[in-house]
């Protein structure tokens, strides 16, 4: 088994973190949950620097704050491996690479757009962003049923129902959840306190 090294100095964590999110960023198409899938695989999987169930927490704080949600995420992870500096450092890896390709994609907009083959690239790269996104989904579903709440799980299928079904907006999902987190969590404080 591979054992990944353990960064001596804060200069050289830093410098990890740096990259990673540099690499995460530059080479992730699709959107968000798919730089929150590349960023488990590496600062879970790999580094060990935060466990599943931060990254879960993670994922659903980037998710429900104003945004992009791969700046969010990058933002959380960067505050709990590094803190202030960490988080900086981060944000900087995770926001260079779509500022170069933006700017160039800009630069040369007209040629892109009426281009046959970048047409085709981007279509290609769309099923393939969908297969990520259908596993961090399954990922993130499946920490949720291991935690055997009945509780739990009946939230995300309701959760998901009203969604796919019902067409509720994502938000109002969000803020129910947390709404229903907030007021379990007070309940449970209440009657230990009894």
């Amino acid at each position: 088994m591979n054992e990944m090294p353990e960064y001596k100095t804060r200069a050289a964590k830093l410098r990890k973190l740096f990259f990673s999110t540099l690499y995460i960023s530059a080479f992730t198409f699709g959107g968000g949950f798919v730089i929150v899938t590349f960023m488990k695989r590496i600062f879970v999987d790999q580094l060990h620097w935060i466990d599943d169930q931060e990254m879960l927490d993670m994922t659903a704080l980037a998710e429900s704050s104003p945004g992009a949600i791969a700046v969010n995420a990058a933002i959380l992870v960067g505050w709990t491996v590094e803190g202030l500096a960490g988080m900086a450092v981060a944000v900087l890896g995770t926001i260079i690479p779509p500022m170069v390709i933006l700017s160039v994609i800009s630069f040369f907009y007209t040629a892109f757009a009426a281009n046959p083959y970048v047409a085709l690239v981007l279509k290609g790269m769309q099923a393939g962003v969908a297969a990520v996104i259908l596993d961090v989904v399954w990922g993130l579903g499946k920490n949720v049923v291991q935690t055997r709440s009945a509780l739990y799980i009946g939230l995300m299928i309701l959760a998901f129902a009203a969604n796919t079904i019902f067409d509720v907006n994502v938000i109002v999902i969000i803020l129910a959840a947390a709404g229903f987190g907030v007021v379990r969590a007070l309940f449970r404080q209440k009657k230990a306190v009894k």
